[in-house]
């Protein structure tokens, strides 16, 4: 199940990400585009709930979807996908049973 903590760590996780990019790149001018991630969980079950009441939103393509978890303000596809995939990692980490993807697009 997914826990407060759990989410905490992995939305800390996915701001270093975005942070430690952004400082090792500071004049990287990238593509625009957005990041998020999508856990594949069925909302009608208890670990499915868990991800919705920690603020995952019904995906049209399946699932449940948070977007930029890393928060950057910034439109760069890299920072998004970033901290996106930091947070896919921590996730893992404690629920390796749950299929958990970070996705992207370019706008």
């Amino acid at each position: 199940m997914l826990t407060s903590q759990i989410h905490n760590e992995a939305l800390l996780a996915a701001q270093e990400a975005t942070e430690n990019f952004m400082g090792k790149y500071p004049d990287f001018m990238g593509a625009c585009g957005f990041a998020w991630v999508t856990a594949y969980v069925k909302g009608n079950t208890k670990l499915g709930k868990s991800f919705i009441n920690l603020g995952f939103e019904k995906s049209y393509s399946g699932g449940y979807q948070i977007w930029n978890p890393g928060g950057s303000n910034s439109q760069n596809i890299d920072l998004k996908e970033a901290g996106a995939n930091a947070y896919v990692q921590v996730i893992r980490k404690y629920l390796p049973e749950v299929k958990i993807y970070s996705q992207s697009r370019m706008d």
